[in-house]
């Protein structure tokens, strides 16, 4: 399996933190890893959108601002990292095309049961649309 580009989507959780520490071990170089965070789309009805008060660009400023001390408080200063819209399966797998990566490190949630028909997976979602491989990591504590 190669491991030249890989792509970790991050939500700045512990799972993620793990994606990011099983990449960069597979890879053996931090300048092949990827990082990435996909914002979902506002609701134009939010409170926010309404006043004015938040907008795509305001969202995204303060997630690169929060990845930055996210990412140094964690030792992984210097990954590239990046910002996506869009629902997070989909904008994931299609990053991934123009990244050519050749793998995807994702954490998954654990959710099960009625939980995971109401929230949805993302890593499933992914599985599914990905062109390269994908590598799911299983939460130890899942609900």
């Amino acid at each position: 399996m190669k491991r030249d580009n890989i792509l970790v989507p991050v939500d700045f959780s512990e799972q993620s933190l793990n994606a990011i520490r099983e990449a960069v071990e597979l890879a053996g170089d931090t300048g092949k890893v990827r990082l990435l965070h996909v914002l979902p789309p506002l609701e134009s009805i939010s409170p926010g959108v309404v006043w004015g008060d938040v907008s795509d660009s305001t969202r995204e400023q303060h997630v690169r601002d929060y990845a930055v001390t996210f990412l140094k408080e964690n030792g992984f200063e210097g990954l590239q990292f990046d910002v996506r819209f869009g629902p997070p399966g989909h904008v994931i797998s299609d990053y991934a095309i123009d990244l050519h990566a050749d793998l995807i490190v994702i954490s998954s949630h654990g959710y099960h049961g009625v939980k995971r028909m109401l929230l949805g997976s993302v890593a499933e979602v992914v599985i599914r649309h990905a062109h390269c491989a994908v590598l799911v990591l299983r939460r130890t504590d899942a609900e």
